[in-house]
């Protein structure tokens, strides 16, 4: 099936996001408030992930396996991401709007992060790991790739334990809107 990219995008840049609800029924969502994940010196997380980067055990790549980074999001007890929805990023990705953000171990898929790039906005979808440390490692090399590249925002959309460790924080609408809009005229490239 073709989806109408234009329309999906432009939900994206109005600050909404698709998910699949419990009947896998494909919705559009907002938030009264927003989580996001720092660009500027609030970044932080632990000093055990420092050890880890200075092993330099992982590599990092763009698009390598998309289609497994999204699997591997998908791959939950309880998932958002329907079989529709993987069809949508599959389309997303080949019109250059959905990437992959992976770390790699040698030749075996380390762990990523799925998201979507909308001007100098990267709207995070979600992340996985199969190895130890292999998102968290994505994670801090996605923020150094979008500080380079100078994006203005770093979109995840809902606060959990393990963003709030990395120094995410949440903004009220208002505020996600105003970020948003800013980083829509931005040019930027994630590659």
């Amino acid at each position: 099936m073709q989806y109408d990219i234009a329309s999906i995008i432009q939900g994206y840049a109005q600050g909404y996001f698709l998910m699949a609800d419990e009947d896998n029924s494909l919705g559009w969502y907002g938030s009264r408030d927003r989580t996001l994940i720092p660009l500027d010196d609030r970044f932080r997380y632990p000093k055990s992930l420092r050890r880890v980067l200075n092993q330099q055990r992982f590599t990092v790549a763009v698009n390598r396996d998309f289609a497994a980074v999204v699997e591997g999001c998908a791959n939950r007890e309880v998932t958002w991401i329907s079989s529709e929805l993987k069809d949508i990023y599959w389309q997303l990705y080949q019109t250059g709007w959905a990437y992959s953000f992976e770390t790699w171990q040698e030749d075996e898929l380390a762990g990523g992060i799925l998201g979507i790039v909308v001007g100098g906005a990267f709207i995070g979808e979600s992340m996985f790991y199969r190895i130890p440390d292999g998102s968290k490692v994505a994670l801090v090399k996605l923020v150094e790739r979008l500080r380079e590249r100078q994006f203005v925002l770093f979109d995840a959309q809902m606060m959990n334990p393990h963003l709030a460790r990395f120094g995410a924080y949440r903004v009220d609408n208002k505020e996600y809107q105003e970020l948003l809009y800013k980083a829509l005229y931005r040019k930027c490239s994630l590659v």
